[in-house]
């Protein structure tokens, strides 16, 4: 039977801005999201079971529709009238779990990239619009590059590529709940913002100084004791060079840009060590 092989690549947020709650209960946010090297492994084995499964390297990972990767798969076969499939999806589990690098969307993203590359069934525009129905970062993580997500993050315009540089990503021993900082950051009474302009327009100058000096994320902000250690990680990353540091979604990863060949190792190990995943990586194009 045919067996497929994607790549699910992380997402970060170089800058994140959130508004005012909805009607509908969501959020209008404002993001800088870029693509970045650090990836889980997927692999989908076609059967003739007529199930869709899928299993992973942790073992609390889902394997029914809980997992984002089981329902873009169901989702995508229903719109290409390939409903009765079977397959098993592998999912090799790299990009840490609750880090805000959006590990279960890329995971969905590489099943829809893959399938549509095998069945042929869809547009880049049509694949991206069926994947906002599974979660609101997929579009991005089916897409990857550098982009400006606005809505629930599904609206995208593709953004010129960040200038050449290198990525420190850190995350600490523990994750942060996504709706549990919602709800913090409603209850606070002011709020700064990123300048979004300045960034995009760093962006177009190809100005890695300028473009790091306004990476910013409002769910910093918020008063939250593990945040504490998000400012500490933050601390080590720029005292060892790096131009510009955040964190990424609502954590409780942390990154810092660095110029080309820079990023330096004995920070790294040191922060492995100190705070427990700690890895290196560059950007990564569109894939769509």
């Amino acid at each position: 039977m045919t067996t497929l092989h994607e790549k699910a690549w992380a997402k970060l947020n170089i800058s994140l801005d959130v508004a005012e709650r909805r009607a509908d209960g969501y959020h209008d946010m404002t993001m800088v999201m870029q693509a970045v090297s650090l990836c889980d492994e997927v692999c989908i084995s076609f059967n003739e079971s007529g199930c869709i499964q899928a299993k992973s390297n942790l073992s609390f990972v889902p394997g029914d529709e809980r997992n984002l990767a089981v329902r873009a798969a169901v989702c995508y076969l229903r719109a290409a009238g390939k409903e009765g499939q079977g397959m098993l999806i592998t999912l090799d589990k790299r990009v840490p779990v609750g880090a805000g690098m959006g590990g279960g969307s890329s995971d969905a993203a590489a099943v829809l990239r893959a399938l549509n590359r095998h069945y042929g069934a869809m547009s880049p525009a049509a694949l991206e619009e069926l994947s906002a129905s599974v979660g609101s970062d997929v579009p991005f993580c089916v897409r990857c590059g550098t982009a400006l997500a606005t809505g629930r993050g599904e609206k995208l315009e593709t953004l010129p590529d960040m200038p050449p540089c290198d990525f420190v990503i850190c995350k600490p021993d523990f994750s942060i709940s996504t709706p549990e900082l919602f709800r913090k950051l409603d209850q606070c009474s002011a709020r700064c913002h990123p300048d979004t302009a300045g960034l995009l327009a760093a962006l177009e100058e190809g100005n890695l100084d300028q473009l790091c000096r306004r990476m910013y994320n409002v769910f910093e902000d918020i008063d939250d004791r593990r945040m504490r250690i998000v400012k500490e990680i933050k601390g080590c990353l720029l005292d060892h060079g790096a131009l510009g540091a955040v964190m990424t979604g609502t954590g409780s990863a942390v990154f810092g840009v660095f110029r080309p060949g820079a990023a330096p190792e004995q920070a790294i190990a040191s922060l492995r060590r100190e705070y427990g995943f700690c890895e290196k990586a560059v950007s990564v194009g569109r894939q769509i």
